[in-house]
């Protein structure tokens, strides 16, 4: 996939599952749970241990069906590292040029974290695909809305303090896309293997999502 295609793709969709969790175990189940759900989006978070092979085994089983990327890249070794195992997109808690540089080498989509003004500036200047506002909820929707006064250009990615409540306002604010952690998939139906509640969480945001879309759509034409 193009780089271009890889961002259309996360638009569409607007939710990025964060996989995050203690061990390797089931990761790999919860990502085809979450595509039941019509979640297809998804990082897995290199925090988590064997990040690297979850990458490697989702993106080899899953194919184009699942849009696999890193979560939690803290360097340009780790996103390298992410990229060689199948990341088709890298996400950062910080603001980190090395990440940039790398997944432009790559022609890899980069979601930078940042939450100050100045951060957001350096990495938009610096070449950041998308920017991923964290964390949204420090600030919540009312930052978000006033970063974009001075700052219409860029694209926000709100991630932190995402739920069925509200995701649906951080859309029509203009956000591209949300990331959505624990109120989608949290340790404890990771630890239950409880993946039939993941695909439920999953199918309720995908509904949210598409009749946002559906009104925006509407009330372009």
């Amino acid at each position: 996939m193009m780089k271009l295609d890889i961002l259309n793709r996360i638009y569409a969709e607007g939710i990025v599952a964060i996989l995050r969790a203690d061990h390797a175990s089931g990761l790999v189940q919860a990502a085809e749970a979450l595509k039941l759900g019509g979640v297809t989006v998804m990082e897995v978070t290199l925090t988590t241990p064997g990040a690297i092979d979850v990458i490697r085994q989702a993106a080899d089983q899953l194919g184009t069906e699942v849009l696999i990327g890193a979560g939690s890249v803290l360097d340009a070794t780790s996103a390298r590292l992410a990229i060689l195992a199948g990341a088709r997109f890298l996400v950062t808690p910080a603001l980190d040029i090395d990440v940039i540089r790398m997944g432009n080498r790559y022609s890899i989509p980069v979601i930078m974290g940042c939450y100050t003004p100045s951060e957001i500036k350096i990495a938009w200047e610096q070449g950041a695909d998308l920017i991923k506002l964290f964390p949204a909820s420090q600030g919540g929707l009312p930052y978000l809305k006033a970063l974009q006064a001075p700052l219409p250009q860029v694209q926000f990615v709100p991630t932190g303090g995402i739920d069925l409540d509200n995701v649906g306002d951080y859309l029509t604010a203009g956000a591209f896309a949300v990331g959505v952690g624990s109120t989608l998939i949290s340790a404890d139906l990771l630890a239950a293997s409880d993946y039939d509640e993941i695909t439920r969480r999953a199918h309720a945001f995908r509904q949210i999502v598409e009749q946002q879309r559906r009104s925006h759509r509407i009330l372009s034409i």
